[in-house]
């Protein structure tokens, strides 16, 4: 039963990342890739139906963590107090640059909010890319399932590094470009004209700094903590799924090159998808890893709840699932095509 449990967090996961990604891409690159007002309104006007929806999902993961791996959660969400409360203002951060920006009829108005919309966006994908690290190395666990941990140390791997060191950057910096190329590719296939033209050329020029890091970040997980690959070795057929999201990027950089946006976009889905659940697949069944005393680790196992409340669980989660797939299916589909600007309302 928990393992399940571990399938579905892993999946309200990358459906996050997919969905409110490419918003949050869209929002990095809101500021040197529009460049007027209109452009402006564009780029908020082709993620301004969905991308609070998508954030339904993040908290979808976190219910799952809390409900199914209370433990866990407990853990998590105390260690990574300070952290937490930076992406919570962050996320604040986004929502009001979209939602204030319209309120006054003042370019300058306009442009605080934009830049407000857009270093949340970007220092948003940073943070997450960096916790992702944290889960790969490990964090200090003591015996009582409970750690903390600085926003930094010496920057080095260490069993009591902070939050911030050369690895968790690194990640950061894959998910920084990742994201960047995915909003980079949803915003080329919702636009026209200029604002196509420079999205399509900032995914271009990502798409093979997201190739570097990504393998710059392979290379690390390697060497600082090879036991990731422990899985793979014991079921080979899991190998299927870095295949698959090599394929993604391989897609992204062809698809691109001909300018083909709808499977550019569909590829950094892909990619995205299949890199977390390789990870996943690595870091299985550890949820939270130690990096002090393999022991200390918080499992699929130590750190879920009693058996007959998953087990229930399980039918309302799927309940809950097909509603929320069904309504958001609903709304993309509504919103499709390309957006185009029709009246001076500075709504979306």
């Amino acid at each position: 039963m928990e393992t399940f449990w571990f399938i579905a967090l892993t999946l309200m996961i990358g459906i996050y990342v997919v969905l409110d990604g490419f918003d949050i891409g869209a929002g990095i690159i809101h500021l040197f890739s529009a460049k007027n007002n209109t452009e402006r309104r564009t780029v908020l006007n082709a993620i301004g139906p969905v991308w609070d929806g998508n954030e339904v999902w993040l908290l979808a993961g976190g219910g799952i963590l809390f409900f199914a791996f209370p433990k866990a959660y407990a853990s998590s969400f105390s260690g990574f107090y300070l952290p937490l409360i930076i992406v919570l203002w962050l996320l604040i951060g986004r929502a009001i640059g979209i939602e204030l920006r319209k309120h006054i009829d003042s370019p300058l108005w306009k442009q605080f909010w934009d830049v407000i919309f857009s270093i949340s966006s970007i220092l948003l994908a940073i943070f997450f890319g960096a916790a992702l690290g944290n889960v790969i190395r490990g964090v200090p666990l003591e015996s009582d399932g409970y750690f903390y941990e600085p926003l930094w140390t010496t920057f080095t791997i260490v069993p009591n590094a902070g939050i911030l060191d050369w690895f968790t950057v690194l990640m950061g910096l894959v998910s920084l470009f990742t994201l960047t190329s995915h909003g980079a590719n949803f915003i080329a296939m919702k636009t026209e004209g200029d604002l196509q033209l420079r999205a399509r050329k900032t995914s271009a020029v990502t798409n093979w700094v997201v190739l570097l890091t990504s393998i710059a970040a392979i290379i690390s997980v390697t060497e600082i903590k090879p036991q990731v690959w422990a899985d793979y070795s014991a079921h080979p057929w899991g190998y299927v799924f870095p295949a698959l999201g090599g394929l993604g990027m391989l897609g992204m950089i062809i698809f691109r090159f001909m300018k083909n946006d709808l499977w550019a976009f569909l590829s950094s889905c892909g990619f995205i998808v299949f890199m977390l659940v390789s990870t996943a697949f690595g870091a299985y069944p550890n949820i939270l890893p130690s990096s002090t005393k393999p022991e200390y680790s918080l499992t699929i196992s130590n750190a879920k709840a009693g058996d007959y409340g998953l087990s229930v669980g399980k039918y309302w989660w799927f309940i809950g699932f097909i509603l929320a797939i069904i309504y958001f299916v609903y709304i993309f589909y509504s919103f499709r095509g390309k957006v185009k600007i029709t009246s001076d309302d500075e709504g979306y």
